[in-house]
C-alpha cells in the first residue's frame, strides 16, 4: 500500500478492519493525541470512528461516554 510518509492517515473503521480514504502512515489517538503507526493500530471505536493507543485507553473513552 502507498502511504504518504509523515501525514496522517484519514480512515473508516470497521468491526474488524479499516479502510484508507486519505493515505497516510499514521493516526493520532483520540485520548493521548499519541500517534500511531498504521501497522501497530489495533484498537478503535467503530461507534465513534476514533483511533485508541491502547486498550487501557479503549476502554478510558468507553467508559467517558
Amino acid at each position: 500500500m502507498l502511504m504518504a510518509q509523515g501525514r496522517p492517515a484519514r480512515l473508516h473503521y470497521l468491526a474488524n478492519s479499516f479502510r484508507v480514504l486519505a493515505p497516510g502512515d499514521h493516526v493520532v489517538c483520540a485520548v493521548s493525541g499519541e500517534r500511531i503507526a498504521l501497522e501497530e493500530l489495533r484498537y478503535w471505536s467503530v461507534r465513534h470512528q476514533q483511533p485508541y493507543a491502547s486498550a487501557a485507553l479503549a476502554t478510558r473513552a468507553a467508559h467517558a461516554g
